[in-house]
């Protein structure tokens, strides 16, 4: 299937998303689609990562309604932010928008890393991104997921699910996910 024949189908084919260098400066907005299809396109991405105040990590799983990496199990949300927005509002409102998370649920939300990845799926598409790590502390723990979104969600102690991944082998993680885990604790 082409991507002109994708956009025909799919709902990401109306949006863009920041095309970036490998130091994560824009360079051009790009159609969303076009950035996930053939080889890709580098853009700018984010994955945020909630904890308890005992240090456990939010896990969402992603919609079976996903393009890419649908029902894998990923950090709280993941997205792209979109132009004149910075990472920490895109997170702002993906929490919302995904799991009814509002900003006075939680703390110090901030941005503690970054990295570039670029990792193929099956013969669906491609991420080639250059992905912000954002951390917050969930005070409040009421959540209120959207289906077409979230497929679930599961609270995992953080420390252990790095240390023992074979444990957790059935939840086929989101890659851009377990990079940030393994930098956390690696760095």
């Amino acid at each position: 299937m082409s991507s002109e024949d994708l956009e025909e189908v799919h709902e990401n084919a109306g949006q863009d998303v920041i095309a970036v260098d490998e130091d994560d400066n824009a360079e051009e907005l790009v159609n969303r689609l076009d950035a996930h299809t053939g080889e890709g396109i580098r853009h700018r991405a984010f994955t945020a990562l909630l904890f308890d105040e005992d240090d456990n990590i939010l896990l969402a799983q992603r919609s079976p309604e996903k393009r890419l990496w649908d029902t894998h199990w990923d950090g709280t949300v993941a997205s792209h932010p979109v132009e004149g927005q910075s990472q920490v509002e895109a997170t702002e409102q993906r929490l919302e928008e995904e799991l009814g998370v509002t900003p006075d649920q939680y703390s110090d939300l901030r941005v503690t890393d970054r990295f570039e990845y670029k990792r193929y799926y099956l013969n669906q598409g491609v991420e080639w991104e250059v992905c912000a790590v954002l951390k917050a502390t969930l005070h409040d723990t009421t959540l209120d997921p959207v289906e077409e979104e979230v497929g679930g969600y599961m609270w995992a102690p953080y420390e252990r699910l790095y240390q023992n991944p074979k444990w957790y082998r059935q939840l086929r993680l989101c890659p851009w996910f377990e990079i940030a885990m393994r930098r956390d604790f690696e760095q």
